[in-house]
């Protein structure tokens, strides 16, 4: 008897398959590389506070709704309004607009690029391990080029999130993927 060889690729994989969904759904391990021990079911996000004066007023509510998305869709816990399994808390610290690359035009030196900086303190809480608790900063930032200035920056939406979805990655990796 000769073996076939896609015959035996399908074997192995059929062999496989088991296997891998035991793993992904075991709750220790899964695909998105999460963490998360079994017995945590909740998670509870408070409104992240703006005490960054220049920062949009619409910033810490749409930063607070963007963590609560990303952990609802790259996760199975459940968002309660508080005291969840692992609780989240912390502040827009820091929206700074300032020079990034500094250029001579004649005598006079101007920016070359802006620099759009956002600093957001967080507080992870997990009440089944407090070993994993925390306290930390994280921060992203983005060039702009030197023509757009802190108001045009602010509209642009786009922008803005893809700095906060930065930090919101960080701190998804920092809490429950353990990176």
């Amino acid at each position: 008897m000769t073996w076939n060889r896609p015959n035996l690729s399908r074997a192995w994989l059929l062999a496989l398959l088991p296997v891998l969904l035991l793993c992904g759904g075991c709750g220790i391990y899964s695909f998105n590389g999460t963490n998360i021990d079994p017995t945590v079911k909740t998670f509870s996000i408070q409104t992240f506070q703006n005490s960054a004066p220049n920062a949009p007023a619409y910033l810490s509510q749409r930063f607070t709704e963007d963590i609560k998305d990303y952990f609802q869709r790259n996760t199975t816990l459940k968002l309660v309004p508080r005291d969840g399994d692992l609780q989240f808390e912390g502040t827009v610290a820091a929206y700074d607009f300032a020079p990034a690359a500094i250029q001579q035009a004649g005598t006079l030196p101007t920016a070359g690029a802006n620099r759009l900086t956002i600093q957001v303190q967080l507080r992870f809480t997990n009440t089944k391990d407090t070993k994993q608790d925390f306290e930390q900063t994280f921060q992203s930032q983005r060039d702009f080029a030197s023509t757009q200035d802190i108001a045009a920056v602010n509209n642009d939406l786009t922008s803005v999130r893809e700095i906060t979805r930065n930090i919101i990655t960080d701190m998804f990796n920092k809490s429950v993927a353990n990176w």
